[in-house]
């Protein structure tokens, strides 16, 4: 007699970040896309502009709330802190005959009262980290006022898993002591008929860009004072910032300071689809930030034939090996950046190490590989 089959369907997942900006949109799209083909059931709660975004989304349910902008005073911070700890809970309350797991990710690490209720529900819960959680302002700074280490450590003590984009994060992120329960995925592929190679590097002019959040942990304004003395060295490059953040005016200021504005171009915001035309414009992508997740920007370049020049943070050097799949500095002090730039520009094999970094991209950032790594990580709670 042939043995019947009983298929099993996949769990019933939920997303669920704080408030997010422009600059979240498109990575919490992928992880969307990824869940939306792991899962049997998918939601999503989020805010301001990822709720704008993703309200309309037939392929699954979605709530949330564009929430006022916080003021500067501490009453206001706290505030705003506690309506999104309130709004937040009452949609994992309201869901907890929907959901089977949830995954926090975009500041999922301060929503101490949702998470707190998902596990008193019985709920499964997984936090994805992009940066480092706020872990590094106790362990580094050691604020006296910061809150207590039970709060802090108490979302990632609570977790059923923490994952990270690699394992370099785990020391990086002071995530030693959870280290039993830390998987490792990310969201990031890419689109290969989008971001493809259309100028080859060879004829390409000389510009050095950046492009992401203007902020202070990226390391924007050590990547600015770095340009006089490239321009000194290499005579006739250009360079380009790309971008919008809150050290914006500082960096234009900066600019003007340095008496720069001849040889740098601001853009401003750039959408996510206009940026294959923008890399295909640079020699050279400088990454300077101080920390990182896995940027998408890197990959994006890779995949557009464009080396990139970064500081070997968060999950960076799983991606770049220096001199072949790109180039790491020390620090993103201005001297680093500036000597590491002329490296670059100068290296007899940079067509080579773009060429090594693309083919490294094509065979790693596909959506099925991606994907793969999600289904393995939902089917653990089974």
């Amino acid at each position: 007699m042939e043995k019947k089959v009983t298929r099993v369907n996949p769990l019933r997942v939920g997303v669920v970040t704080v408030p997010i900006g422009k600059s979240g949109i498109y990575p919490l799209s992928n992880l969307m896309n990824i869940l939306f083909h792991n899962s049997e059931k998918l939601f999503l709660f989020t805010g301001n502009n990822g709720y704008s975004f993703f309200k309309s989304d037939p392929r699954f349910m979605v709530d949330g709330k564009i929430y006022p902008k916080k003021g500067q005073s501490p009453v206001s911070r706290i505030l705003h802190y506690i309506w999104i700890q309130i709004s937040t809970t009452l949609y994992v309350l309201r869901r907890r005959n929907d959901v089977d797991i949830w995954i926090f990710f975009f500041g999922g690490y301060r929503l101490h009262l949702p998470i707190f209720f998902s596990k008193l529900l019985g709920k499964k819960v997984i936090l994805l980290l992009a940066d480092s959680g706020g872990r590094h302002l106790w362990y580094e700074r050691g604020i006296v006022t910061a809150p207590p280490k039970m709060m802090i450590d108490f979302p990632y003590a609570y977790a059923d898993y923490i994952v990270l984009y690699s394992p370099y994060l785990i020391t990086e992120f002071h995530l030693e002591p959870f280290r039993e329960k830390i998987l490792f995925a990310h969201e990031h592929f890419i689109n290969f008929g989008q971001f493809k190679i259309t100028s080859s590097l060879r004829n390409r002019s000389p510009i050095i860009g950046f492009i992401g959040r203007i902020s202070e942990e990226k390391g924007v304004k050590n990547f600015v004072r770095a340009l006089r003395h490239i321009h000194a060295v290499c005579g006739d490059v250009q360079f380009f910032i790309g971008g919008d953040g809150p050290q914006i005016d500082e960096v234009k200021s900066l600019i003007k300071e340095e008496n720069l504005e001849g040889l740098v171009e601001l853009s401003g915001w750039i959408a996510h689809d206009n940026l294959p035309a923008y890399l295909n414009q640079f020699r050279l992508l400088v990454v300077p930030s101080y920390t990182e997740g896995l940027p998408n920007i890197v990959l994006e370049a890779m995949a557009c034939g464009t080396p990139v020049l970064a500081t070997p943070v968060g999950g960076i050097p799983d991606i770049i090996e220096d001199g072949k799949t790109g180039f790491l500095m020390e620090t993103n002090s201005p001297e680093c950046i500036a000597k590491n730039v002329v490296r670059a520009l100068r290296s007899p094999d940079l067509e080579r190490t773009a060429d090594t970094a693309w083919q490294f991209i094509q065979n790693n950032y596909s959506f099925d590989q991606t994907s793969r790594q999600w289904k393995s990580i939902i089917h653990n709670f089974r």
